[in-house]
């Protein structure tokens, strides 16, 4: 009865208003353009641009082709609410797999500790705002409940008769979750772990790597097969060497969103070390390793070892007053405690949900897209807009704005200018050079100029970056 509670709250939680927060993040339309370019049936490869294994977009593609998408919506370019409607159906998935993961989650540390742990970690996954980043179409979202069901099957193997199918599908689900995106590889040491103190069979072990080992694999082959390989290798060596701000700034982003979520997961790690609790540990020290390591990391990559925190601070919680004389206070403390953070952040989360951050994107890209058909012209705009121009709509051939850091831009276009436009401005002096010489037409104001984004739980808004000041702009010929 409690779980179906806990699966109730988490149904509300990442499934109210999945389009109107957070908003339409850059990396989404990236990964609906290769979605669309699956259902279209031109194969999981999009280009040669081998950036991130394809598993992802195969299994979003797969899943929105079986229930009609895009055809069935209809979609225009003059409509908002039709716009809008293109990413509530993969938005709605991406909640469906939360509620998933909550139930994963539960039923995890139920066979790991016990129904108290389970029902703290699953509610702090279903209530916490943290847990508003699984709500976007990226690869970690889609992933995350292959992972989860890696180290289900792996655990509930422990006592089993049929552990030897129950290995072998924990290592074909984390072979999945590579597939998808190389940083689940963090996960191995857990699984390996689990399987020897589990069974003290290499056999297990050698199931086990077998399908975790060849599964990925299926992306390098794919590369060779089509005479793809040296871009496979330039473009792996060029993901490996990204730098951005590290992990410090990344584990301060994780702190700024969800303070409580943070502190208490770290003292639960802390506390793990303490109680040699090796499961939490294996779970997440080999991933915050990995993110030390590379140059490249964002808030949204603690997605995978999001659930780890949970359990780290349901295990910390549910140990609370333990060694108190009272009874009282051992049976009382973890629920009461429980009940007052779950409380909290569940008031927080609301208030985040409740904002409509994403309104001034799709007004905007209604404006372009109607101001480029009434002038001849086309739409240069980021992946979270052009995927629907161009495999939608199919208002012109030019994938983004980043066209113009590698071709001559068409003389006659519209530019949609958003925050991650001027943020891409690194990438090239051309589109600042490009920004300078068009002319403003109309400009879109976000909802977030009303809050205090150094506030929390509106700290949160600092990270829905692409919802910021969008303006639309004419090139000098257009504009004639």
């Amino acid at each position: 009865m409690i779980l179906l509670l806990i699966l109730g709250v988490s149904s509300f939680t990442h499934l109210w208003n999945p389009v109107g927060f957070p908003e339409i993040f850059y990396d989404e339309g990236v990964y609906m353009q290769r979605t669309i370019h699956v259902i279209n049936g031109d194969g999981p490869q999009v280009a040669k641009f081998y950036d991130h294994p394809f598993f992802g977009q195969v299994f979003l593609g797969s899943i929105l082709y079986s229930v009609g998408y895009p055809d069935a919506l209809n979609p225009n370019g003059t409509d908002p609410e039709s716009l809008k409607s293109l990413y509530l159906i993969p938005r709605v998935l991406m909640g469906l797999l939360a509620i998933f993961d909550t139930f994963l989650i539960y039923k995890i540390a139920q066979k790991q500790y016990n129904s108290r742990i389970a029902v703290f970690a699953s509610l702090l996954f279903a209530v916490m705002p943290m847990t508003w980043i699984t709500r976007r179409i990226l690869l970690d979202s889609i992933l995350l409940p292959f992972v989860l069901l890696s180290i289900l099957f792996m655990v509930c193997s422990k006592n089993s008769t049929k552990k030897n199918w129950l290995v072998l599908f924990s290592g074909m689900f984390l072979g999945l979750a590579i597939l998808t995106k190389i940083p689940s590889f963090t996960m191995i040491p857990l699984v390996i772990y689990l399987a020897y103190s589990y069974h003290k069979d290499k056999r297990l072990l050698v199931l086990l790597l077998v399908p975790i080992l060849l599964i990925p694999m299926i992306w390098p082959a794919y590369s060779i097969i089509h005479d793809q390989f040296e871009y496979w290798k330039k473009d792996v060596l060029w993901q490996s060497q990204r730098q951005n701000s590290g992990i410090q700034n990344t584990a301060l982003s994780f702190g700024a969103i969800d303070p409580v979520l943070f502190g208490l997961g770290i003292t639960g790690v802390i506390y793990s070390v303490m109680r040699k609790n090796v499961f939490v540990l294996l779970w997440i020290l080999p991933f915050i390793v990995f993110l030390s390591l590379i140059g490249y990391t964002q808030y949204f990559h603690w997605m995978l070892v999001l659930p780890g925190f949970c359990v780290a601070a349901a295990v910390l919680i549910s140990d609370l007053g333990k060694n108190h004389t009272k009874e009282k206070i051992k049976q009382y403390a973890p629920i009461l405690s429980m009940t007052v953070i779950a409380s909290f952040g569940l008031v927080s989360t609301i208030l985040l949900l409740s904002l409509d951050v994403t309104a001034n994107q799709f007004e905007s890209a209604v404006f372009a897209a109607n101001y480029a058909s009434d002038h001849n012209g086309v739409v240069l705009a980021g992946p979270h807009h052009s995927w629907i121009y161009n495999g939608i709509l199919e208002m012109n051939l030019y994938q983004d704005y980043s066209v113009m850091l590698f071709d001559k831009a068409p003389s006659d276009y519209v530019l949609l200018a958003d925050p991650h436009f001027h943020l891409d401005s690194y990438r090239g002096d051309v589109l600042e050079q490009v920004y300078n010489s068009t002319t403003p037409i109309k400009s879109f104001t976000s909802m977030k100029s009303n809050y205090d984004v150094y506030q929390y739980p509106y700290s949160s808004l600092g990270y829905n970056y692409d919802a910021g000041l969008i303006e639309i702009r004419s090139s000098p010929d257009l504009a004639d």
